[in-house]
């Protein structure tokens, strides 16, 4: 449940009041999400998305992720835009919280992603990373590399709680990845957590792209790793190289990977299932007994991780020699 903070009507109607989109008519929370609290409200306007950015979100971070979301639009990218209050502004606060809001995308996310749906998502994270070319401002990826030991310190002391031996498998893996990641590869704005639950479609189409707020300055086939790891393993953790080929194909027709980039995929594809494992087994772990809360399951992607450890080159991803 993406509901952290309660928002009362009446707080939400003095919130609304700087606004132009008319009266609030209702509202209701959104379950999807883990960082923050989303609610959908309907104002004499339509409809629209109330964001309360909680603690694990730096308020400082805020102008790069609604500015960026202005950028990619107003260079095609469908993605939802920070709603300006009547002084220009784009955020506010209720209940305590830094909040936004921002308009509404119809459409729905795809549970079982086919071929079509991941050649679909290839193309949009490559115009994404074209229309970030320009966007003058920076955001270190507080997710990158250098936070995954300090996150398996946090974790070590229970991790094999989850899996026997879970640890000491991570700790090897995190030598051979701080040993071998790729430093030097094309650098630009990434979605970073561009997951089936942050991309809408209206049938087959893809109708846009939600959740900026892991957005980042980084190496930019990572962010095709990530997708990777999201989009083409199967409800058993198997790799479908059909849906992986349909992703990189798409993706390469608008923005060629180098032959640099090519080679590192794989070192990257095993550092994103590096970097959810270890934010899913810390949020695993902080959950207290008898929560209704239950966090996503970290050996997810300890599986992903072990069918990256055994590939042999970027062709086993479906990437042509």
């Amino acid at each position: 449940m993406a509901v952290y903070t309660d928002v009362s009507a009446d707080d939400l109607t003095r919130f609304l009041s700087v606004y132009d989109i008319g009266e609030l008519l209702s509202y209701k929370g959104i379950a999807e999400g883990v960082e923050n609290s989303n609610f959908l409200v309907h104002a004499g306007a339509g409809n629209f998305i109330l964001t309360l950015y909680e603690k694990r979100v730096a308020e400082d971070d805020l102008p790069f992720f609604l500015g960026l979301m202005e950028h990619l639009a107003a260079r095609g990218i469908t993605c939802p835009q920070p709603v300006k209050n009547r002084q220009g502004g784009v955020l506010g606060k209720i209940a305590g919280r830094p909040a936004a809001i921002v308009t509404f995308l119809d459409g729905l996310w795809i549970r079982r992603p086919s071929p079509a749906h991941c050649s679909a998502v290839g193309e949009a994270l490559a115009r994404l990373h074209l229309a970030g070319a320009a966007f003058k401002q920076k955001r270190a990826n507080a997710l990158s590399i250098e936070s995954w030991r300090p996150l398996y310190e946090h974790a070590k002391a229970r991790g094999d709680s989850v899996r026997q031996g879970l640890c000491r498998e991570i700790e090897m893996e995190l030598d051979e990845l701080e040993k071998s990641w790729p430093r030097r590869l094309p650098q630009g704005v990434i979605h970073a957590d561009l997951f089936p639950d942050n991309v809408f479609f209206l049938g087959d189409k893809l109708s846009g792209l939600i959740d900026f707020y892991f957005a980042c300055t980084d190496t930019l086939a990572y962010d095709v790793a990530v997708c990777l790891n999201a989009w083409c393993f199967e409800s058993d953790h198997s790799y479908n190289v059909t849906k992986g080929r349909s992703l990189l194909n798409a993706y390469g027709k608008v923005r060629a990977l180098s032959e640099a980039e090519r080679n590192a995929l794989p070192v990257l594809a095993r550092g994103a299932a590096m970097r959810f494992l270890l934010t899913r087994l810390v949020d695993w772990l902080a959950v207290p007994d008898g929560a209704l809360v239950r966090p996503k399951d970290p050996l997810e992607y300890y599986r992903k991780l072990r069918f990256h450890q055994s590939v042999k080159s970027v062709q086993d991803y479906g990437l042509g020699a």
